[in-house]
């Protein structure tokens, strides 16, 4: 079985090779939670890839929504993709620092704001840099593109719709955090949220979709094989949820990479449906 969509997945040697080409746009979507340090900015400031820009997953949303990185408007990330150097004419590369993390946030949003062009570095960071390839603390100055954002809101859930499939069932929930906190036997890490999870839902914790040593990305059968166990049937449709709609992403990737109906993602996940209210909460205890 290979990858149906392996030109979303880019190897360490092809982008070594790739650097510097004149289309190419190379991006660290490094994220860390709240009040963790170094941030991965100032990560970022002491060694990256050459050539990337810092993609701030806090700061590329809707300042107007409470809840965290909320996709923004459309003009918005129009605005903010532009003053990143990325256009529509563009091949974009994001990796992250920690190998198979945030990245895939980066992809979809990309991806779905309608740029073709857009693929994961297999192994991110980590397996650069063990490769003993080229890193920078030189900052690039992006000239300005043109890029056209449109997003595609079919690949989109809010709370209400994900509140109305508990009793539709049309479509299957998969949550990417921890077995521990989809089980609610841990605190949520943001202070304030219940423990638990979606009634319903099913299990894989992103990280399982990855090498726990080389970080790179499982193969297709692999990849089909953990998605099986963890209880999805690919005829039915697919939502995937996470903390704050950030690893919730990897298995989208990991979805698509394999060929199954492109799901879709609960952008507020836990980080919403886990706030005081009448939210219904499942936990295996």
């Amino acid at each position: 079985m290979t990858y149906a969509h392996p030109e979303s997945l880019v190897s360490t040697e092809w982008l070594a090779a790739a650097l510097g080409r004149h289309d190419l746009r190379i991006v660290d979507a490094s994220f860390k939670l709240p009040g963790m340090t170094p941030t991965a900015q100032e990560d970022y400031a002491r060694q990256h890839i050459p050539g990337a820009v810092f993609f701030d997953v806090d700061a590329t949303s809707d300042h107007a929504d409470p809840l965290p990185h909320m996709l923004p408007s459309d003009a918005e990330m129009s605005r903010m993709m532009g003053a990143l150097g990325f256009g529509d004419q563009h091949t974009i590369v994001v990796y992250d620092a920690a190998g198979f993390n945030s990245a895939p946030r980066v992809w979809w949003m990309l991806k779905n704001y309608g740029h073709k062009n857009v693929a994961l570095l297999d192994g991110g960071l980590p397996k650069w840099l063990a490769e003993g390839r080229p890193v920078t603390a030189e900052t690039p100055h992006p000239v300005h593109a043109t890029f056209t954002a449109r997003l595609d809101r079919s690949r989109v859930r809010s709370r209400a719709q994900v509140q109305a499939n508990l009793s539709s069932h049309a479509e299957q929930v998969i949550d990417a955090r921890s077995a521990a906190r989809f089980a609610g036997s841990v605190a949520e890490p943001r202070p304030g949220l219940r423990s638990g999870h979606i009634p319903g839902s099913f299990n894989l914790p992103s990280d399982k979709l990855a090498d726990p040593k080389a970080k790179t990305v499982l193969s297709a059968e692999e990849i089909e094989r953990r998605f099986a166990e963890a209880g999805l049937k690919r005829d039915k449709p697919v939502v995937t949820s996470c903390g704050s709609g950030v690893t919730a992403c990897a298995l989208a990737f990991g979805l698509h990479l394999i060929g199954w109906p492109e799901p879709a993602v609960y952008d507020g996940s836990w980080s919403e449906w886990g706030l005081p209210g009448d939210t219904p909460v499942e936990t295996n205890s």
